[in-house]
């Protein structure tokens, strides 16, 4: 099969879609590949690696875009519809809950799109998004003490705070992947920690993680509204698969919070859990709103790409490999792979997708 490598074109996204191993692999099982130049140059990846791994290398992103199958890691943006085309298959993250435009240039594209983080396995797990959400639940704390600088816009507090100065507060919504990797890193800095979540058996696996040293709350309103106004640090980590997350904290509750406070929404991609964030970019992160420092970015392991593409490549591969030997028929044999579906022949065939924008169901 022919597959194309574009260069990512969201704003600092250096993440690139298939390492020059990845290449390699596929070009060995009767593949060829062409990647766009410089694609990989933010991971770390030169254009002479995916030539020796038997790739060709092309000027342009129409050039790479102009395959049966396109792996990228963002989902496309404006600029890229032009390239979208019939009969083509798209691999990359879509998360269209939140972007209804995409959605409708997908299909009238014709385009068959496959979005990472509805892969589904049997036990519910999504094997293409617990990489990039470990790195997100891990730098939004990173972030968050940076943010937490005065020089910031934060309120200046250091989160493991110094002997006799209290440690800052960390509060996390959500105990999934992302809020199991924020807490381990807030805990490994001495914050106090606490973490909020709607199912008691992930509370009760929490603590045979964390011990004494986080608090397990069960979430609901009146336990959000006490808790939120003292946290330092407020991280979302909300996910409902192929939906928008619910609105967890409202603006009100946002003016209660301190001044200068910090609030990192890693759900924002498919909306967000909290009402006062919106969209921002690795160009300009945060915003302050109701005194509270707010940061919204939708592609945070961008920042760390050679790390990242990695473990996307690690978990991704497979797949790409299933796609690239059987084209569409790789959904007939693969039901993990078909959860995935999102858009074909014209029509928006995921079930969670599908419920969101019920007007563009036929």
């Amino acid at each position: 099969m022919e597959i194309g490598v574009p260069k990512e074109t969201k704003d600092q996204e250096f993440r690139v879609g298939l390492s020059p191993i990845g290449v390699r692999i596929l070009y060995e099982a009767g593949n060829q590949v062409w990647v766009e130049t410089n694609a990989g140059v933010g991971s770390g990846f030169r254009d002479e690696d995916y030539q020796e791994a038997g790739a060709t290398i092309v000027s342009s992103a129409a050039q790479a875009w102009d395959r049966d199958l396109v792996v990228k890691v963002k989902e496309p943006l404006k600029l890229e519809y032009q390239f979208l085309q019939k009969g083509q298959l798209l691999f990359t993250y879509l998360h269209l809950a939140a972007d209804r435009v995409l959605t409708e240039h997908l299909i009238n594209s014709g385009t068959t799109a496959i979005a990472y983080e509805t892969v589904e396995l049997p036990d519910s797990r999504l094997p293409l998004l617990t990489p990039m959400s470990i790195i997100a639940g891990r730098l939004a704390v990173q972030f968050g003490a940076r943010f937490l600088e005065r020089q910031q816009g934060g309120r200046g507090v250091l989160l493991g705070g110094v002997p006799g100065v209290q440690a800052g507060n960390v509060v996390i919504l959500g105990g999934g992947v992302v809020g199991t990797e924020a807490a381990r890193m807030a805990v490994g800095m001495g914050a106090k920690v606490q973490i909020l979540d709607i199912n008691v058996d992930r509370l009760a696996y929490l603590e045979t993680i964390f011990g004494s040293r986080v608090e397990l709350l069960y979430s609901n309103s009146p336990q959000i509204e006490a808790i939120v106004p003292q946290a330092d640090l407020l991280i979302g980590g909300v996910l409902v698969p192929g939906r928008r997350p619910p609105i967890l904290v409202s603006r009100n509750l946002v003016q209660k919070m301190q001044p200068g406070s910090v609030i990192i929404d890693v759900a924002v991609d498919q909306g967000g859990c909290i009402e006062t964030v919106k969209l921002t970019s690795h160009s300009n992160p945060t915003y302050i709103e109701e005194g509270v420092v707010h940061y919204g970015v939708p592609n945070m392991p961008g920042a760390v790409p050679w790390t990242a593409t990695q473990a996307l490549n690690n978990s991704t591969l497979p797949y790409v490999l299933k796609l690239a030997q059987r084209g569409i028929h790789a959904f007939d044999l693969d039901p993990v792979l078909a959860k995935g579906l999102n858009v074909h022949d014209r029509k928006l065939v995921h079930p969670a997708v599908r419920e969101v924008f019920p007007d563009l169901v036929d």
